[in-house]
């Protein structure tokens, strides 16, 4: 192994560090008054139990998976013995990325409000660093669990494990190709906690948030976040267990299936260049990942505004750490692969260009069509003149035009990765795939800051329930709306980035999908003899199942489009990102209209609520919340899982890799809408509610709120969630491979 590999640990470790410093650093501030101390700790306890509940539930689900991956590897044999320790690693090391970056926006909210009583710098720096610790927690447990399982695998595959010993004694090169796509199941851990947690988190914060704006601010018309609406403090416990613990789960498992899928196609691709040459391009996505770990944490140290920052100009702010680590990683990346001597590392570094460039292209369209400052969101506010319905109208439009530039950028970033990869040899489809799944390492290289701009929106929101909740004077809500305001819009680039990275990684992990059926088909004697005798039959390069080429494999599996089975596939994907979302949409309506009634319950029986004489009961709103979300998680997170295993039964390999096309295409443009549409409803809101077009309590604020109440679901449940599908569903395919070839009936 090459000796600069010992960057990724360090690395890791250095991102840890840092994460722990700027913690501490924020806990040497004060929470305040004993008043914001006392939210605070109303909404920490919240989250806490709320997490403590989920995580029960999802260590049943992982329970019962992990045994059937042992059932496949010691009784079936059909599947690598490693698979369900890798499984159970990803899944913990996720949900623990998303713990810690919880407890930090729990501890930040109220240090964030005080803080901004002095400035907004202040108040910018401590939340935009505590939520540093966020971005920095995911890429460092990230990276450090990579580089254990990939020692570890180096000296157990082939050696401690005699399944694979006669196939590496017979072709070196397997030995890589076994490690990486062994690896793959621990993305699929990562990709299941992360579900449940998005889904489950997103359930939960929306039903308080509807909750609290159709009846506290429509109904009764008291301001967002009063001490007086039942459900305020459910509502900010949800911004921490959706838009932190659930955000942060789901782009550690962006992160390192990207990271994953590229280092099992560099074992593919380079398979016969050597072993040097192919541990090189195996390793080079988990070294670029390392640097930008570097280069993330020196552009934290660059974000700063000065006090009465417009939105542009904090937006400014923001841009310049992240810029600065981008054009970072552009220039280490070339030294990186060059010093790898990756073959054709020019074209490789042009296909890591495109990738970065794309995301970077997807984060300003999607700021474009979500800020205030711009025409979109401002015609949406305009819209409210007319009433609610004008507002349904105009943001599902915004939504649905706003797809279109994207869908152009990452299908340009595709083209372009691959033809620089390969040379402009659309023959040459390995080298192609490797330079479409690093374009995905590219996206995600800075993703410790990128992060970082994301999780600190909802701590600012927190802070301004804080502040509103605690009486504190109008300057400081006015800052913290400002920092809010912002937050949203980074939210919604933040779910860009995600969605545009998940169309490239499945790709990758398609190709993935078809080594993984050659290991598969080499597990059973009778289906390698069936092959053989196909591979003499049809004049192929090599009758070696291990040989054999991607389009070999393709022409085998008869993988093209006038195959029924790919086409029927193909539908099912599609459906299953719209039935996800509606499955979605339906629980935050349900676990809504739970919260909707309790708060008015409230209202009318609780004496005193409205004149602030009587004290609303928060921890029942909360309870509901849990349980709504508990309850409604189940079902649209485990037809994730169970879809592409009945796929791959009923209809094959071929089922499955026309179900894998299906559900990106439409799961990628459906997330974008549903993202920028909801991005765009909620800060129409925001500006309405700084003084246009009559302000907070006017009949075009009412509008307006009630835009925002249907886009929650859409941005920050339904939409952020289809990443984590689209992957998921690949990850399942992959590991359960042994299973489709074994079991299949076609």
């Amino acid at each position: 192994m090459n000796s600069i590999f010992w960057l990724v640990p360090v690395s890791s470790v250095l991102a840890l560090f840092f994460a722990w410093f700027f913690f501490k650093q924020m806990m040497k501030e004060s929470e305040g008054t004993d008043l914001m101390k006392k939210i605070a700790k109303h909404v920490r306890d919240g989250a806490m139990a709320y997490l403590r509940q989920q995580y029960k539930v999802v260590f049943k689900v992982f329970v019962i998976v992990t045994i059937l991956f042992a059932i496949m590897a010691y009784v079936l044999k059909i599947q690598n013995p490693w698979v369900p320790f890798a499984f159970l690693t990803g899944g913990f090391f996720s949900g623990l990325a998303g713990f810690f970056g919880m407890r930090t926006a729990t501890y930040a909210s109220a240090r964030t409000a005080n803080a901004a009583q002095r400035s907004l710098n202040d108040g910018l720096r401590i939340a935009f660093r505590s939520g540093a610790v966020m971005g920095l927690v995911v890429v460092g447990l990230g990276l450090l669990d990579i580089s254990i399982w990939f020692y570890a695998l180096q000296y157990i595959i082939g050696a401690l494990d005699s399944t694979t010993s006669g196939i590496i004694a017979s072709d070196p090169s397997m030995k890589l190709i076994i490690i990486t796509t062994t690896t793959l199941t621990f993305g699929m851990g990562a990709s299941t906690q992360a579900l449940f947690a998005r889904v489950g988190g997103g359930i939960f914060t929306k039903a308080a948030d509807v909750g609290a704006d159709l009846v506290g601010k429509v109904e009764a018309g008291i301001p967002e976040d009063d001490p007086r609406n039942p459900a305020t403090i459910a509502d900010n416990v949800g911004d921490n267990v959706g838009d932190v613990a659930g955000m942060g789960a789901d782009l550690y498992e962006s992160y390192c299936g990207a990271i994953l899928s590229t280092a099992a196609l560099g074992a593919t691709a380079f398979a016969g260049l050597g072993v040097e040459t192919q541990m090189n391009g195996v390793i080079a996505p988990m070294i670029i990942a390392a640097v930008g770990i570097v280069l993330s944490i020196l552009g934290i140290f660059m974000v700063s505004a000065k006090e009465g920052a417009s939105q542009k100009q904090l937006l400014a702010a923001l841009s310049r750490g992240v810029n600065v680590s981008s054009v970072g990683i552009a220039l280490f990346s070339f030294l990186i692969l060059k010093y790898l001597d990756i073959p054709n590392y020019l074209g490789v570094w042009g296909s890591m260009m495109a990738g970065l460039l794309g995301g970077i292209g997807i984060g300003k369209i999607t700021e474009y069509y979500t800020s205030s400052g711009f025409a979109p969101t401002r015609n949406i506010a305009e819209s409210t003149k007319t009433g609610p319905a004008t507002v349904i109208i105009s943001g599902i439009g915004t939504g649905m035009i706003s797809t279109a530039i994207p869908v152009l950028i990452v299908g340009t970033s595709i083209i372009l990765a691959f033809l620089f990869a390969s040379s402009f040899n659309f023959e040459n489809i390995s080298m192609g795939l490797y330079g479409i799944a690093i374009a995905a390492v590219g996206m995600l290289s800075t993703l410790g800051i990128t992060l970082a701009t994301d999780a600190y929106g909802p701590i600012a929101d927190n802070a301004g329930g804080n502040a509103e909740m605690s009486g504190l004077g109008h300057e400081v809500r006015v800052r913290t709306d400002a920092l809010d305001t912002l937050g949203n819009t980074t939210a919604a680039t933040g779910k860009g980035f995600a969605i545009g990275s998940a169309a490239l990684t499945a790709l990758a992990l398609l190709a993935s999908y078809i080594e993984e059926i050659k290991i598969a088909i080499a597990r059973i004697p009778e289906k390698v003899a069936a092959f053989t005798e196909y591979a003499s039959n049809n004049h192929f390069t090599n009758v070696d199942i291990h040989k054999a080429s991607i389009p070999e494999m393709m022409q085998y599996l008869h993988l093209d489009l006038m195959n029924p089975r790919v086409l029927v596939g193909a539908f099912i994907g599609s459906m299953a990102a719209f039935l996800f979302c509606g499955l979605t949409m339906n629980a935050v309506g349900r676990a809504a209209q739970s919260m909707v009634e309790e708060v008015r319950r409230q209202f009318r029986e609780i004496k005193g609520i409205l004149s602030g004489e009587g004290e609303p009961d928060y921890a029942r709103c909360v309870e509901i919340s849990t349980k709504g979300a508990q309850k409604e998680m189940m079902l649209p997170s485990l037809l994730a899982i169970f879809i592409p295993i009945a796929t791959g039964i009923i209809f094959g390999v071929s089922g499955v890799v026309g179900l894998l096309l299906g559900g990106v295409s439409t799961g990628f443009i459906l997330a974008i809408f549903m993202a920028n549409a909801g991005g765009a409803w909620d800060n129409a809101k925001k500006y309405i509610e700084e003084g246009n077009f009559g302000g907070k309590g006017s009949e075009c604020h009412k509008a307006a709120v009630t835009g925002d109440t249907v886009g929650d679901p859409f941005k920050d449940t339904s939409g952020p969630s289809l990443n984590i599908l689209i992957k998921l569903m690949s990850m399942v395919s992959i590991v359960m491979a042994g299973l489709t070839v074994a079991f299949s009936l076609m």
